[in-house]
């Protein structure tokens, strides 16, 4: 299957720092990290990353901008995100819904729980594109 590339955007950089080793280490994945919306946008275009991990609170550019831009954009529009944030509420998860998220995941959860999900996405979206006809 080859090593699925993972983006994640979140400012909390000893977060990225964990869940890029844990993930690495399950050795599926491939991660890269940015720290802010702006340079997010920039790798997802430079990457295409296979799956993006997205935090919504992030100064600057916040995440739903993010993912609003990602889905506007011909170059990332097919890419699934995953919020992985720590707001817990039901405003924000139908918010992020609205803007086509692929997945709502609340922080804190273990790398084992985190690879499933992430796998459970990826494998949505292979089967969306087999072909039928």
């Amino acid at each position: 299957m080859g090593k699925k590339r993972i983006l994640i955007i979140d400012d909390e950089k000893d977060f990225c720092s964990i869940v890029k080793m844990n993930l690495e280490n399950t050795g599926d994945f491939e991660l890269s990290v940015a720290t802010n919306g702006k340079k997010g946008l920039e790798l997802a275009k430079k990457l295409k990353p296979d799956l993006i991990l997205l935090d919504i609170h992030m100064p600057g550019m916040d995440g739903f901008e993010v993912l609003e831009k990602l889905k506007k954009n011909l170059d990332t529009i097919e890419i699934p995100v995953v919020i992985l944030s720590a707001l817990k509420d039901e405003e924000t998860k139908l918010k992020a819904a609205g803007l086509y998220d692929d997945l709502y995941i609340t922080k804190p959860i273990d790398a084992i729980n985190l690879k499933a999900k992430i796998l459970e996405v990826l494998e949505r979206r292979n089967i969306k594109k087999v072909d039928f006809s």
